[in-house]
């Protein structure tokens, strides 16, 4: 459901990114407790963004790299392990050309991320590649049918057909299984995060200013339209309305996988 864009990281740059991603934190405990970090081992987080995953893997002892598409968020990223007295290290770089050697990890991690890049055989052979023998895979992305195609509905409702290839396909085990099966043994766990806010007033505002995707689409309609989108996505949310907080289900799939023998 994200806009097209030729300049993937100016649109991951475009917004405030970092706080939409602290409210996912329920999300990055269940992916790396599920990897279950050892120490000394060889971390890769994929589209790290601002390092929610890297930073968590360090924090268990483990020798963590951290690779994303903008460098924005890799700033954030840096100057959050130097606060955490943590050591990862961070890099600029593409999940579908990932400048490592065959197999120099144990480990490949990444939270609603490699799912973004535009080729997505590409990206999941390049997990395989550099994820050694035995080694641990752990991706987590939204399913299909969740609050993302809710509001991808609303927008068409309202006017504007979302454009990009489907981001929800790594949710479905057959596309993922046709994507990554070959190289790794797969589980599939549905989980549900559950997105909180004061009201849906206080999610959209965040939603509206801080996640690229969101942003830019909202942006591209015009005003009659984007204040009835407004007026939906705020009513959807108040749904969820939990005494003094809105507490609204975003389901999501969280995909462990262990490295093939060749």
């Amino acid at each position: 459901m994200t806009p097209g864009n030729a300049d993937p990281a100016g649109l991951w740059s475009s917004g405030d990114w970092d706080a939409v991603a602290q409210t996912m934190a329920p999300i990055h405990d269940r992916l790396v407790n599920a990897l279950d970090p050892r120490p000394g081992e060889r971390w890769l987080d994929v589209a790290t963004g601002t390092g929610a995953v890297a930073l968590r893997g360090a924090r268990a002892g483990a020798e963590v790299t951290g690779i994303d598409i903008t460098p924005a968020l890799v700033e954030i990223a840096e100057r959050r392990a130097v606060d955490m007295g943590l050591c990862v290290r961070f890099e600029v770089g593409d999940a579908q050309r990932l400048p490592y050697e065959h197999a120099s990890f144990d480990v490949v991690a990444s939270a609603h991320g490699v799912h973004f890049a535009p080729d997505h055989a590409r990206a999941a052979a390049e997990l395989a590649r550099v994820c050694r023998p035995g080694g641990r895979l752990g991706i987590t992305v939204w399913r299909p049918g969740g609050a993302g195609e809710q509001f991808a509905d609303m927008v068409a409702t309202h006017g504007q057909a979302t454009s990009g290839p489907s981001r929800g396909d790594f949710g479905q085990p057959e596309y993922a299984t046709e994507m990554l099966g070959e190289a790794f043994e797969l589980e599939f766990h549905p989980e549900v995060w559950m997105q909180t806010g004061d009201s849906g007033e206080d999610i959209w505002q965040l939603l509206t200013t801080s996640s690229p995707q969101f942003k830019i689409l909202v942006e591209s309609l015009e005003p009659r339209r984007r204040a009835a989108l407004h007026r939906d996505w705020v009513d959807y949310y108040e749904r969820y309305r939990d005494g003094d907080v809105v507490r609204a289900p975003n389901e999501y799939m969280l995909i462990l996988g262990t490295r093939r023998h060749a």
